[in-house]
């Protein structure tokens, strides 16, 4: 089988070491240390609403405002999601 040629290298000419690596999330700054129970605590806050408003047949966590109990339980879920994605 035949062989690549090799590259010659130009006299004076030094290669580049890579051994430095740069994460382009070094400029990102850290999440303060609640924001990740805040957004489980949401998450978990959300999903016991609908649950407990499917258990209850829509009589609770709140009475008279029937499947605006999901939108309110859903909701909270969103807040959460959407934390999660700013979380570092």
């Amino acid at each position: 089988m035949a062989e690549s040629k090799k590259r010659k290298r130009k006299s004076g000419e030094v290669a580049e070491q890579d051994t430095e690596v740069h994460s382009w999330t070094e400029d990102i700054p850290m999440s303060p240390s609640w924001w990740a129970p805040a957004f489980i605590t949401l998450l978990i806050v959300g999903l016991v609403w609908v649950m407990v408003y499917y258990i209850s047949s829509a009589r609770f966590p709140i009475p008279g405002i029937s499947w605006w109990n999901l939108v309110i339980g859903f909701g909270i879920m969103l807040i959460g999601f959407l934390m999660t994605l700013r979380w570092r």
